[in-house]
């Protein structure tokens, strides 16, 4: 007969073993200031950090820059096939736009903006950090494929997340906005009208090419920033983790954004004629491709690029420049490291 105050003892398979409770993360009252460290897929701090900054950066950058998205959408969506061509380059353009509407007619669909940028923003910058944290050498360092890579995914994350939705919305509602008669009364009322008419898989549309565009864009933006920061502190003798001065920065967003405009403004062309209000025309992005190829010639891939250029270098530096003043700012208050 057992003794009724000794316990049974515990089967084998219900005792944790020790390279379990080894990797049992601790809580510790201690353990968790000033760590950031993060246990399977939650997220860590310095992802929520580059979520915050980056979706403040975004709402800022945007308002700066419109005027010159809303030139080069303008002028990708005016076609030469089947309509009459409204506008003879970006100064026309800006000219024609001023004189029907106003100064306040270059900033027509900023809402639609401001809405999709700072998630946009916050996704990219989370998702670098996270990328980064988790692929970076003892020293901080990121390795020349890790540098593509996690500006690969950070911009593929942001195009599923936050870009494919609301660059549609974004194309459609200043479409619709410059037609003779407009249909959409407010951002809310539009976003409503298209999503009753194409459903939410119709805001999808263009994916595959906003991947790409998105990818390579970030890909080709954080390999440039990284590798210069990387070469101005080794340059000055500073360490790898010290600050970039704000105008080194901003001139390094101007090269980095440059370079992504060559790299990939055929990808932009495609994405935003695949996400206009005549996007039914088109099977999929190959066959957008293949129509603006036959119909248009290949110069048409390179339609906006001027006014594209100018909003991207600025863009660009604008962005990393609010980003890193952000991070140091936070990091005041808020020690990761």
């Amino acid at each position: 007969m057992s003794d009724h105050g000794a316990r049974p003892p515990i089967p084998p398979f219900f005792r944790p073993s020790a390279h379990l409770m080894a990797a049992a993360p601790s809580f510790d009252s201690g353990s968790s200031k000033g760590s950031d460290k993060s246990g399977g897929l939650l997220p860590s701090q310095k992802m929520l950090k580059g979520i915050i900054s980056g979706g403040i950066t975004g709402g800022i950058e945007v308002c700066i820059t419109f005027p010159t998205e809303y030139v080069k959408t303008q002028l990708q969506l005016d076609e030469k096939s089947g309509h009459l061509k409204q506008f003879n380059g970006p100064i026309d353009c800006v000219k024609k736009t001023v004189k029907s509407h106003g100064i306040g007619g270059l900033y027509r669909g900023l809402s639609v903006l401001i809405y999709g940028s700072i998630p946009k923003s916050g996704v990219r910058f989370g998702a670098f950090e996270e990328l980064k944290k988790r692929n970076q050498d003892a020293n901080g360092n990121l390795s020349v494929q890790n540098r593509l890579l996690c500006g690969l995914g950070a911009g593929v994350a942001e195009a599923i997340f936050a870009v494919t939705p609301m660059e549609t919305i974004k194309v459609k509602f200043i479409h619709d906005q410059t037609s003779a008669n407009p249909k959409f009364r407010g951002f809310f009322h539009g976003v409503r009208e298209i999503i009753r008419q194409d459903g939410i898989r119709g805001t999808y549309k263009g994916l595959t090419a906003t991947m790409m565009k998105q990818g390579s864009n970030q890909a080709i933006r954080f390999y440039v920033m990284e590798s210069m920061k990387e070469q101005y502190r080794k340059q000055t003798g500073k360490d790898n983790k010290a600050p970039v001065p704000i105008l080194m920065t901003g001139l390094f967003g101007i090269i980095a954004g440059a370079a992504s405009v060559f790299g990939n403004t055929p990808l932009d062309v495609v994405k935003t004629r695949m996400q206009g209000l005549e996007s039914a025309k088109y099977k999929n992005t190959l066959h957008c491709a293949m129509t603006i190829m036959r119909n248009e010639g290949p110069r048409a891939f390179y339609k906006g690029t001027v006014p594209r250029l100018s909003r991207v270098c600025l863009d660009v530096a604008i962005t990393f420049m609010i980003y890193d003043e952000l991070m140091k700012a936070i990091n005041m208050v808020w020690k990761t490291d």
